[in-house]
């Protein structure tokens, strides 16, 4: 009798262990995976977007030192900036419209001040020619770059996880263990429209 619940009970553990493997070898943790990607990728395109703010105030200065009377354009990138930095991003962006939309807005209203003012140094043969310009401009470019290549591993998480979440068997994961997770919020504004123009010499 206690070899046979003995027995039982190895089955039990068995079984139980057999179910955990056929899980996790089906997509079972796909959703929690592909979630921790999307996070990490979030915060990959904020530290680009930090990175370009963080130049801005130099590159201003240097422009203004040679096209001080371009006081329009250098004040649209100093308002657009500090638009930016004074935004509160909440903990919820990813699933809060509202929010992402406005971060968005936010940063495409930068880049586009930003454009503004790459195309207006055109103008401005020393300020070409100056070190510090040319050091900050190919900062900025190579920020550029960084922020397209965030924005798309971002977008092919987001795309990745919200798949799983509304296909079988993601669905069905989603429905019986991962009620709280939700689709988030993806880029809805160009890439184009984010990136200021690079200036050739």
């Amino acid at each position: 009798m206690l070899e046979s619940r003995r027995h039982l009970k190895h089955a039990a553990w068995v079984a139980m262990a057999g179910t955990l493997l056929l899980l996790g070898g089906c997509g079972i943790n796909n959703i929690p995976t592909y979630k921790q990607q999307v996070n990490a990728s979030w915060s990959q395109v904020l530290n680009e977007y930090q990175r370009r703010t963080d130049l801005i105030p130099n590159l201003v200065a240097t422009v203004k030192g040679y096209a001080a009377h371009e006081a329009s354009v250098l004040e649209s990138v100093t308002e657009a900036r500090a638009k930016v930095t004074q935004t509160q991003i909440p903990s919820n962006i990813l699933t809060n419209p509202k929010a992402f939309r406005a971060f968005e807005q936010n940063q495409a209203t930068l880049s586009g001040a930003l454009s503004r003012l790459m195309v207006v140094t055109e103008n401005y043969p020393n300020l070409k020619a100056d070190q510090t310009f040319l050091t900050l401009q190919a900062q900025l470019e190579g920020t550029e770059n960084r922020i397209a290549v965030a924005r798309r591993d971002y977008i092919l998480a987001v795309q990745q996880y919200d798949t799983e979440l509304t296909t079988i068997p993601g669905r069905w994961y989603h429905s019986m263990f991962y009620g709280s997770y939700q689709p988030v919020q993806n880029f809805t504004i160009s890439e184009q429209a984010q990136q200021a123009p690079q200036v050739k010499f």
